[in-house]
């Protein structure tokens, strides 16, 4: 069948961004602060550092996957960076949807939400691609490139706002020791 090889990658690409997400999210500590490592992986307990861990992994495994299936899906790239915005929002829609109905955030859902915005993103590319949806490949790499950049500017410099706090020690960033 003409989509076995693209199927298995994608079953690659979503077992290792939940495998790599996780990892990220305690690399940062297991490196001893590094601030070079503190680029892409989770340096606190804010929103905005859990997005790293679904936005890295992903875009590795669509740049691997690009240079695999371009020539194949021409809508191979703009439809996995879909995807990786799709993961994005369903997290940052998720967490502060049920925390404001419930007024509290649970580790068992916190991490649920990871897996399931993983999976979803990964669906929504796949179905993209094989559906031969077209998109624009500039204005998704635009998007994406601005989302790379935000996520290594704003680990040293975030803005003062709760996507960026980190509720279990309350401060912004990187905590100065």
């Amino acid at each position: 069948m003409k989509n076995d090889k693209l199927i298995k990658f994608e079953l690659f690409s979503t077992i290792f961004a939940m495998v790599l997400g996780t990892l990220l999210h305690f690399l940062f500590e297991w490196s001893g602060n590094n601030y070079i490592v503190a680029a892409f992986s989770a340096i606190n307990e804010s929103t905005w550092e859990h997005l790293k861990l679904v936005f890295f992994p992903m875009f590795i495994t669509t740049i691997i996957g690009y240079y695999i299936f371009n020539n194949e899906y021409s809508n191979y790239f703009c439809s996995k960076c879909i995807g990786i915005v799709s993961a994005i929002l369903f997290i940052v829609i998720f967490f502060y949807t049920y925390t404001g109905i419930i007024g509290t955030n649970y580790a068992v859902l916190d991490i649920g939400s990871f897996f399931i915005a993983v999976l979803l993103g990964e669906l929504i590319s796949y179905k993209r691609i094989i559906n031969k949806t077209q998109c624009n490949k500039r204005i998704w790499g635009l998007i994406i490139g601005l989302l790379f950049i935000s996520f290594i500017c704003f680990t040293y410099n975030p803005p003062k706002i709760n996507l960026f706090k980190d509720p279990v020690n309350m401060y912004y960033g990187i905590k100065n020791k």
